[in-house]
Parts: structure tokens; C-alpha cells; sequence
């Protein structure tokens, strides 16, 4: 087996290797993650069959856990986003919290809505909000669509079931229920701060107008809508079910009635529960057949076959680490060095997201290094899921040029570039830097 130097050394080329290919060669970042990880394998003296076994064990390890819970998730945003239950929760939180609080009705909106949905998803369906308020009230349109942004961004990293934090979770072997826990704890501070107070100030200084080719998307009949108490339900559900299911695992004493909770709280039967109750509320009650309710259900599933493949990629890039000993010999040296582990993690995460763009796979190779590091201190299931969110606070962080996000803003804003820099980047920046020391904070009483 080769050194600790050695083995360092590769593990840091291939990343290296793989931030090559996905920006200066344009390689899709699936194939240029199992690129890296044979690379890895292979650097390190690992036998090619050996380096084979490990990448398909790393890739269906991964994707058992992560794509039942990403497509059931898929289907269940779906039924959410075709009944207008979307709208309906936009709608009710605005009218609740009136003009005066508008922003912090967007950030809530936001936060909710992307729960269940992907990040770009709720940000086109809700732009026409934002279109309207600004329309209305004269003000930048950065005034609302960053609290709006800043909430979106905060679930789409920290709470399941949504990918990110969920195969972050799955590497580290973190419970997914003290990871939606410590999701909501870290990321309401950093929805609040991002969100209202942060566009508050810099609305002040940007002056941004609706965009004169908009045209405002008619707005489906209210009395078409599902109700809010039924959204809500919906929504909150699996994750209520699936943390009380964690709790139980330390609260309860052994036998049936834990056994129950366990299996009932699950995500795997959570969200097949709450996606059946979608079928049925948001589906055959709402008047669809049911082959409109298979072929919303099969919509739903189609964009997730990229994120499932690129996450299985990440898994299998992990286990290469694992197996070849290069994780080893990073977690012997993390374990050796004054860094706290949280904040290795961070560091890692945001180094690759300001160097290839990608969130998800900033995450992917975050947690992959980190999971030898987690293993070898025992770190306590507490521990290990506020691990997940400072990798998941460094993935969101310095969101720039290189990023889809910052140009969707961009676009749907139309700002300059240097006006999303200041707004959309430092927003996320805002989003990652709170996260850390919240989660640094909350790690000195777990």
C-alpha cells in the first residue's frame, strides 16, 4: 500500500481531476466523477478489479437510499406543483401576513416550498409573484425575490428530502431525521438573515425595475384550489413522521410500539405515505383519472434521472476513496490537526464550489473525504448530522460565474452580472457563512 503522501497526493489530484474536466473540458460531471474515481483507485495501487467492485458497490449503496427518497419526493412536489397546492401556500401566507411583512410572507413561502420541490422549480413557479409585488409597489425587484431566493436556497440545502443534505446524510451515515431537526434550527437564522434583512439593505443600493417583456402569468381561479390546511398537512407529514421516528430510536425502550414508530418514520414510508395521500387529495380529488394521476406521478420522476446519477456517482467516488486508503490518510491527518471537523468539512465544500460551480457535487466530494474522518472519531449521531449541514452551509456559499443558479437569477432578475454578484452571491454566502457558526455553536452543546 502506498503512503500516507501518496495516497494524498492522488486524492488531491483527483479532485483537482475532476475540476478540470467539468470546466475547462465541458465533461457532464457524472462521467467525470467516475472518471475521477478510477483515477484514484488506480493511482494508488489498487487492483483494476478491485478498483471495479469498489465503484459499484460505492454507486448502488448510494442509490438505494438516496433514489427511492429523491423520486418519491419527485412525485410528491409534482402532485404539489400541477394542483396549485404551490399557489395556494404562496397565496394564504401572503394574504396573512399583508403587505407590510410581505418579505418575510416570501422567505416563509420559500423556505415551505422548496421542501418538496427543486430550488430552480419554485423559483420560476413563484417569479410571477414577485413580478406582481414589485409591479405594485414600485420597489426593487430585489427588495422580494431575495427573501424569496434566500428561503428557497436555505431548504434546498439543509432539509430533506431534498438531494443534496439527503446523499450528503447517506455517506455519512447521519440520521435523516436529526438532519431535518438541525436543518430547520440552522436554517430559519439563515433564511431570516439572507433573506429580509440582507435584501432590506441592499435593495437600498440596486434599484432593480420588472423587466419590460414580462407579462404577468395569469393566476389560476383561488376557488380552483386546494386548501391551505391541506397543503399544509401534506407537506409537513413525512418530516413530522420521520423525526418522531429518529426520536424514538434514542427515546424509546425496545419492543413493539418503538419497532413501529421506527418503521413508520422511516423515509422510505413516510414519504411512499404522504405520495399516496398526494394521489388521492391532490389527485383523484381534485377530479384526475387515474392515468392522469400515473402520468403526473411519472412527470414528476423525469428530472430527477440526472440528480439520482450524478449523487450514485458521488457515492461511488467515496467508496474509491475509502477502499484505496486515500480517505484514511486524510482523516489521520484532519484528526491530527487543531481544525474542527465541522469546519473541515465546510472548507472542503466551499473550496469546490468556488473552483467547479456545482453545489451538488461540492457536497458529493465534501462528504466523500470527510466520511473516513466521521468514521474514525465515532462522532455521535447529533455530531454527524450537523456535519451534513456544514457541508451542505460550505456547498451554498460563493455561488458565482461558474454556477446555473447564479445565472438563473440573473435572468429572471435581469440584472448585470456585477449586481448579481452582489445580491444572488452574497446572499448564498450569507446563507453559508451563518450556517457554519450556527453549526459550530450548536456543536458545543450536542
Amino acid at each position: 500500500m502506498s503512503d500516507t503522501f501518496s495516497l494524498l497526493f492522488f486524492a488531491i489530484i483527483s479532485i483537482v481531476l475532476l475540476a478540470y474536466l467539468v470546466i475547462a473540458k465541458k465533461v457532464h460531471a457524472f462521467i467525470a466523477i467516475i472518471i475521477a474515481a478510477a483515477f484514484v483507485g488506480l493511482g494508488t495501487g489498487m487492483d483494476a478489479t478491485e478498483v471495479l467492485n469498489s465503484m459499484q458497490t460505492g454507486m448502488g449503496n448510494t442509490l438505494g437510499f438516496v433514489a427511492t427518497i429523491v423520486g418519491l419526493g419527485a412525485m410528491f412536489g409534482q402532485f404539489l406543483e400541477e394542483s396549485g397546492g404551490v399557489d395556494r401556500l404562496a397565496l394564504t401566507i401572503k394574504q396573512k401576513f399583508g403587505e407590510k411583512n410581505s418579505q418575510w410572507a416570501l422567505v416563509i413561502t420559500g423556505f415551505l416550498v422548496a421542501i418538496p420541490v427543486f430550488f430552480e422549480v419554485g423559483l420560476i413557479i413563484l417569479m410571477p409573484l414577485i413580478y406582481s409585488m414589485a409591479q405594485k409597489t414600485g420597489k426593487s425587484l430585489i427588495y422580494y425575490g431575495i427573501p424569496l431566493a434566500a428561503g428557497l436556497a436555505v431548504t434546498h440545502a439543509f432539509i430533506p428530502p431534498t438531494p443534496g443534505p439527503v446523499a450528503v446524510a447517506s455517506i455519512l451515515n447521519a440520521d435523516i431525521g436529526l438532519v431535518i431537526l438541525f436543518g430547520f434550527i440552522v436554517g430559519v437564522p439563515c433564511a431570516c438573515i439572507a433573506g429580509p434583512i440582507y435584501a432590506s439593505y441592499i435593495a437600498k443600493k440596486i434599484y432593480v425595475p420588472v423587466p419590460e417583456h414580462i407579462r404577468n402569468i395569469e393566476a389560476r381561479p383561488v376557488e380552483a384550489l386546494p386548501s391551505f390546511s391541506l397543503v399544509a398537512a401534506l407537506l409537513f407529514f413525512p418530516l413530522v413522521v420521520i423525526l418522531i421516528g429518529s426520536i424514538a430510536k434514542f427515546a424509546l425502550a425496545d419492543g413493539i410500539v418503538k419497532q413501529v414508530f421506527i418503521f413508520v418514520g422511516h423515509p422510505f414510508i413516510a414519504l411512499t405515505i404522504a405520495t399516496l395521500a398526494c394521489f388521492k387529495w391532490l389527485g383523484k380529488n381534485q377530479g384526475l383519472s387515474a392515468d392522469q394521476v400515473r402520468n403526473v406521478a411519472s412527470k414528476g420522476l423525469e428530472p430527477v434521472a440526472l440528480v439520482i446519477l450524478v449523487t450514485g456517482a458521488g457515492g461511488m467516488f467515496k467508496q474509491v476513496l475509502i477502499d484505496s486508503g486515500a480517505g484514511q490518510a486524510f482523516a489521520d491527518v484532519v484528526a491530527l490537526s487543531p481544525l474542527p471537523p465541522l469546519m473541515a468539512g465546510f472548507l472542503i465544500a466551499i473550496s469546490v464550489r468556488i473552483i467547479q460551480g456545482s453545489a451538488t457535487v461540492a457536497m458529493l466530494t465534501a462528504a466523500g473525504l470527510m466520511a473516513p474522518v466521521v468514521n474514525a472519531l465515532s462522532l455521535s449521531p447529533s455530531l454527524l448530522a450537523l456535519m451534513t449541514i456544514s457541508i451542505a452551509a460550505g456547498a451554498t456559499a460563493m455561488s458565482h460565474v461558474n454556477d446555473t443558479g447564479f445565472w438563473i437569477i440573473n435572468r429572471y432578475f435581469d440584472i448585470s452580472v456585477k449586481n448579481t454578484l452582489i445580491s444572488w452571491t452574497c446572499m448564498a454566502t450569507i446563507i453559508g457563512v451563518v450556517g457554519l457558526m450556527l453549526t459550530l455553536l450548536l456543536a458545543m452543546f450536542v
